[in-house]
């Protein structure tokens, strides 16, 4: 309990983190959908600027799946998971260095998540010799990635945004910004 609170605290008091015309001590919102091979995410974030062309964020994620596998005649065994993912990062933005237009946003940077897992399987077979225990345990624990993205400004305040990134889970996000201020 005490890593999580921990993890939370240092994700919220790095919630200083923007992306791309994000001014020192300006803040956006980020939210929208991912994809990885563990569920397909669903996150919110809240980014602030801090500096040249730095900035450092906090995000609350939340996945769930379920898997079904078959191991012959009546010996079925159904799994379900779900991720939530308390994060913070940090991102470097390019536009000076690439001399880009206000409009586009690219960043590359790292992240530090905290992952809590819960999953469950059920038996649904008749073998009663079948007695089958996996491996998989409720395995929450910190998580380090590098990530690589694109905001597009289609006015002043919202953007659309892309990002991949790799580390403990591998995939991607597409979603909303909405900068506050000007």
């Amino acid at each position: 309990m005490k890593k999580i609170l921990l993890v939370f605290a240092l994700s919220f008091s790095l919630a200083t983190f923007s992306q791309g015309t994000l001014k020192n001590g300006s803040a956006q919102l980020n939210a929208g959908l991912g994809f990885s091979g563990w569920g397909t995410p669903v996150f919110v974030g809240l980014d602030f600027g801090v500096g040249s062309n730095f900035t450092l964020g906090g995000e609350f994620s939340y996945r769930s799946y379920s898997n079904n596998y078959n191991y012959g005649y009546n010996n079925n065994y159904e799994y379900n998971y779900s991720i939530i993912g308390l994060g913070g990062n940090i991102n470097y933005h390019f536009n000076q260095v690439f001399d880009l237009p206000s409009k586009w946003d690219l960043y590359a940077g790292a992240s530090l998540n905290y992952y809590i897992w819960n999953n469950s399987y059920k038996y649904k077979g008749t073998d009663s010799n079948n007695v089958f225990n996996p491996n998989y345990a409720n395995t929450s624990g910190v998580g380090f990635g590098l990530q690589a993205g694109v905001r597009y400004f289609f006015n002043n305040h919202w953007a659309i945004n892309l990002e991949t990134g790799g580390g403990s889970i591998f995939g991607g996000k597409i979603g909303l910004t909405y900068k506050f201020g000007k």
